[in-house]
Protein backbone atom coordinates (compact mmCIF):
# COMPACT_ATOMS: atom_id res chain seq x y z
CA UNK A 1 0.00 0.00 0.00
CA UNK A 2 1.24 3.42 -0.98
CA UNK A 3 0.87 6.48 1.73
CA UNK A 4 1.56 10.16 1.43
CA UNK A 5 4.76 11.48 2.19
CA UNK A 6 5.00 13.35 5.05
CA UNK A 7 7.65 15.86 6.87
CA UNK A 8 8.58 17.73 9.46
CA UNK A 9 11.43 18.56 12.22
CA UNK A 10 12.99 15.45 14.16
CA UNK A 11 13.48 17.78 17.57
CA UNK A 12 15.43 15.12 19.42
CA UNK A 13 15.97 11.48 18.09
CA UNK A 14 17.70 9.25 20.90
CA UNK A 15 19.46 5.97 19.43
CA UNK A 16 20.29 3.18 22.66
CA UNK A 17 21.98 0.35 21.44
CA UNK A 18 23.01 -2.64 22.59
CA UNK A 19 25.31 -5.08 21.26
CA UNK A 20 23.62 -8.76 20.72
CA UNK A 21 24.75 -12.52 20.41
CA UNK A 22 24.24 -12.28 16.50
CA UNK A 23 22.73 -16.53 17.00
CA UNK A 24 20.14 -14.82 19.68
CA UNK A 25 19.37 -12.64 17.69
CA UNK A 26 18.80 -14.10 14.56
CA UNK A 27 16.15 -16.23 16.20
CA UNK A 28 14.25 -13.58 17.16
CA UNK A 29 13.80 -11.86 13.17
CA UNK A 30 11.48 -13.43 10.83
CA UNK A 31 13.03 -14.19 7.36
CA UNK A 32 14.49 -12.65 5.28
CA UNK A 33 16.54 -10.91 7.50
CA UNK A 34 19.66 -11.59 8.99
CA UNK A 35 21.52 -9.17 11.60
CA UNK A 36 23.90 -6.97 10.47
CA UNK A 37 27.05 -7.18 12.62
CA UNK A 38 29.50 -5.04 13.85
CA UNK A 39 33.13 -6.35 14.91
CA UNK A 40 30.73 -9.68 15.07
CA UNK A 41 27.97 -8.46 17.09
CA UNK A 42 24.44 -7.85 16.09
CA UNK A 43 23.36 -4.59 17.21
CA UNK A 44 19.48 -3.91 18.29
CA UNK A 45 18.34 -1.23 20.44
CA UNK A 46 15.50 1.61 20.76
CA UNK A 47 14.62 4.78 18.93
CA UNK A 48 13.32 7.70 20.93
CA UNK A 49 12.12 10.07 18.95
CA UNK A 50 10.37 13.66 19.40
CA UNK A 51 8.65 14.69 16.28
CA UNK A 52 7.17 18.15 15.48
CA UNK A 53 5.10 20.01 12.35
CA UNK A 54 4.51 16.40 11.02
CA UNK A 55 2.39 17.00 7.98
CA UNK A 56 1.85 16.15 4.34
CA UNK A 57 3.75 17.88 1.99
CA UNK A 58 2.21 21.35 0.84
CA UNK A 59 0.29 21.18 4.23
CA UNK A 60 0.99 24.83 6.32
CA UNK A 61 3.46 24.54 9.64
CA UNK A 62 0.45 25.13 12.10
CA UNK A 63 -1.18 22.38 10.87
CA UNK A 64 1.57 20.00 11.87
CA UNK A 65 1.33 17.60 14.78
CA UNK A 66 3.69 16.63 17.62
CA UNK A 67 4.27 13.40 19.14
CA UNK A 68 7.32 11.19 22.03
CA UNK A 69 7.56 7.86 20.35
CA UNK A 70 9.75 4.84 20.85
CA UNK A 71 10.53 2.31 18.33
CA UNK A 72 12.51 -1.39 19.36
CA UNK A 73 14.43 -1.94 16.25
CA UNK A 74 17.22 -4.04 15.12
CA UNK A 75 19.89 -3.22 12.13
CA UNK A 76 19.66 -6.05 9.70
CA UNK A 77 20.28 -7.36 6.01
CA UNK A 78 18.45 -8.68 3.83
CA UNK A 79 18.72 -10.51 -0.06
CA UNK A 80 16.08 -10.65 -2.95
CA UNK A 81 16.18 -10.04 -6.43
CA UNK A 82 17.74 -6.73 -6.39
CA UNK A 83 20.95 -7.72 -4.05
CA UNK A 84 21.65 -7.26 -0.69
CA UNK A 85 19.96 -4.92 1.54
CA UNK A 86 19.97 -3.46 4.72
CA UNK A 87 17.65 -1.16 7.02
CA UNK A 88 15.86 -2.04 10.37
CA UNK A 89 13.53 -4.34 11.60
CA UNK A 90 11.14 -3.14 14.18
CA UNK A 91 9.52 -5.60 16.46
CA UNK A 92 7.53 -2.61 18.38
CA UNK A 93 6.87 0.64 18.36
CA UNK A 94 5.10 2.76 21.04
CA UNK A 95 3.49 6.50 20.69
CA UNK A 96 2.44 8.96 23.29
CA UNK A 97 -0.29 10.47 20.40
CA UNK A 98 -3.41 9.21 19.67
CA UNK A 99 -3.70 9.98 16.10
CA UNK A 100 -0.28 7.83 15.34
CA UNK A 101 -2.59 5.05 16.97
CA UNK A 102 -5.24 5.73 15.08
CA UNK A 103 -3.76 6.25 11.49
CA UNK A 104 -0.48 4.33 11.95
CA UNK A 105 -0.48 1.26 9.56
CA UNK A 106 -3.51 2.86 8.31
CA UNK A 107 -3.15 6.07 6.73
CA UNK A 108 0.77 5.84 7.12
CA UNK A 109 3.18 2.59 7.44
CA UNK A 110 4.02 1.11 11.35
CA UNK A 111 1.14 0.27 13.56
CA UNK A 112 1.96 2.27 16.98
CA UNK A 113 0.91 0.91 20.50
CA UNK A 114 -0.06 3.48 22.75
CA UNK A 115 2.28 4.70 25.97
CA UNK A 116 2.68 7.47 28.55
CA UNK A 117 6.19 9.42 28.22
CA UNK A 118 7.64 11.24 30.89
CA UNK A 119 10.45 13.71 29.29
CA UNK A 120 13.07 16.13 31.22
CA UNK A 121 15.66 17.95 29.20
CA UNK A 122 17.86 20.89 28.68
CA UNK A 123 20.57 21.47 25.90
CA UNK A 124 22.69 19.01 27.49
CA UNK A 125 20.77 16.06 29.41
CA UNK A 126 17.89 13.85 29.39
CA UNK A 127 15.49 11.79 31.43
CA UNK A 128 13.04 9.85 29.49
CA UNK A 129 10.14 7.50 31.08
CA UNK A 130 7.85 5.30 28.71
CA UNK A 131 5.20 2.89 29.79
CA UNK A 132 2.88 1.20 27.59
CA UNK A 133 -0.89 1.14 27.98
CA UNK A 134 -1.14 -2.42 27.65
CA UNK A 135 1.66 -2.93 30.14
CA UNK A 136 4.13 -4.90 27.98
CA UNK A 137 6.66 -2.53 27.37
CA UNK A 138 8.64 0.22 29.72
CA UNK A 139 11.92 2.42 29.22
CA UNK A 140 13.74 4.10 31.39
CA UNK A 141 16.92 6.26 30.10
CA UNK A 142 19.04 9.20 32.04
CA UNK A 143 21.85 10.47 29.71
CA UNK A 144 23.82 13.63 28.99
CA UNK A 145 25.26 14.85 26.16
CA UNK A 146 28.85 14.45 25.64
CA UNK A 147 32.16 15.00 22.99
CA UNK A 148 33.19 11.02 22.80
CA UNK A 149 31.62 7.60 22.57
CA UNK A 150 31.91 5.16 25.31
CA UNK A 151 35.01 3.65 25.34
CA UNK A 152 33.52 0.31 25.98
CA UNK A 153 31.51 0.59 22.81
CA UNK A 154 31.91 -1.66 19.68
CA UNK A 155 32.76 1.56 17.81
CA UNK A 156 35.83 3.10 17.64
CA UNK A 157 34.25 6.80 16.86
CA UNK A 158 31.18 8.47 16.76
CA UNK A 159 31.97 8.89 13.11
CA UNK A 160 32.43 4.89 12.70
CA UNK A 161 28.89 4.68 14.69
CA UNK A 162 26.97 7.27 12.84
CA UNK A 163 28.02 5.46 9.48
CA UNK A 164 26.44 2.24 10.87
CA UNK A 165 23.42 4.03 11.58
CA UNK A 166 23.19 6.20 8.71
CA UNK A 167 22.78 3.69 6.37
CA UNK A 168 19.68 2.21 8.14
CA UNK A 169 17.27 4.14 6.42
CA UNK A 170 14.56 1.48 5.49
CA UNK A 171 12.79 0.32 8.35
CA UNK A 172 10.23 -2.73 8.40
CA UNK A 173 7.79 -2.95 11.06
CA UNK A 174 5.78 -5.82 12.43
CA UNK A 175 2.07 -5.46 12.12
CA UNK A 176 -1.01 -7.74 14.19
CA UNK A 177 -1.61 -9.66 10.92
CA UNK A 178 1.76 -11.50 10.85
CA UNK A 179 1.73 -11.83 7.40
CA UNK A 180 2.96 -8.17 6.19
CA UNK A 181 5.83 -5.92 6.90
CA UNK A 182 5.04 -2.03 6.91
CA UNK A 183 8.00 -0.62 5.11
CA UNK A 184 9.33 2.91 5.58
CA UNK A 185 12.07 5.40 4.43
CA UNK A 186 13.50 8.26 6.35
CA UNK A 187 15.54 10.67 4.37
CA UNK A 188 16.79 13.83 6.51
CA UNK A 189 18.36 16.87 4.46
CA UNK A 190 21.35 16.48 7.27
CA UNK A 191 23.23 13.82 9.25
CA UNK A 192 24.06 14.39 12.32
CA UNK A 193 24.57 13.00 15.95
CA UNK A 194 26.49 13.52 19.11
CA UNK A 195 27.10 10.92 21.84
CA UNK A 196 25.67 10.20 25.22
CA UNK A 197 26.80 9.15 28.56
CA UNK A 198 24.17 7.33 29.40
CA UNK A 199 23.35 7.05 33.58
CA UNK A 200 20.64 4.59 32.93
CA UNK A 201 19.29 2.51 30.01
CA UNK A 202 16.38 0.06 30.82
CA UNK A 203 14.27 -1.97 28.47
CA UNK A 204 11.43 -4.46 29.37
CA UNK A 205 12.06 -5.83 26.06
CA UNK A 206 15.53 -6.10 26.11
CA UNK A 207 15.51 -7.34 29.83
CA UNK A 208 13.01 -10.72 28.52
CA UNK A 209 15.55 -13.00 29.70
CA UNK A 210 13.16 -15.69 27.35
CA UNK A 211 14.04 -14.21 24.16
CA UNK A 212 17.44 -12.46 25.63
CA UNK A 213 19.26 -15.41 27.76
CA UNK A 214 21.90 -13.77 30.34
CA UNK A 215 25.09 -12.63 28.79
CA UNK A 216 23.61 -12.38 25.47
CA UNK A 217 22.93 -8.75 25.23
CA UNK A 218 24.91 -5.61 26.32
CA UNK A 219 25.07 -2.23 26.99
CA UNK A 220 26.93 -0.64 24.19
CA UNK A 221 26.21 3.43 23.37
CA UNK A 222 23.81 5.70 22.75
CA UNK A 223 24.17 9.12 20.52
CA UNK A 224 21.50 11.78 19.92
CA UNK A 225 19.97 13.96 16.76
CA UNK A 226 18.75 16.92 17.21
CA UNK A 227 16.94 19.75 14.87
CA UNK A 228 16.60 18.07 11.67
CA UNK A 229 14.63 18.55 8.67
CA UNK A 230 13.55 15.10 7.55
CA UNK A 231 10.95 13.51 5.69
CA UNK A 232 8.89 9.63 5.44
CA UNK A 233 8.14 8.07 2.74
CA UNK A 234 6.56 4.49 2.05
CA UNK A 235 8.94 1.15 0.98
CA UNK A 236 7.51 -1.43 -0.68
CA UNK A 237 5.91 -3.99 2.12
CA UNK A 238 7.11 -7.27 2.42
CA UNK A 239 5.31 -10.44 2.80
CA UNK A 240 6.17 -13.49 5.11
Amino acid sequence: MRFPKVHGTIRRRLLVNFRVDPAVMQRQLPAPFRPKLHDGHAIAGICLIRLEHIRPRGFPTVLGLSSENAAHRVAVVWDDDAGLHEGVYIPRRDTGSLVNHLVGGRLFPGEHQRAKFRVVEDARQIALHMRSADGRVEVDLVGREVEQIAETSVFRSVREASAFFESGSVGYSATSSGRRLDGVVLRTESWSVAPLAIERAYSSYFEDSGMFPDGSIGFDCALVMRNTPHEWETAADLYL
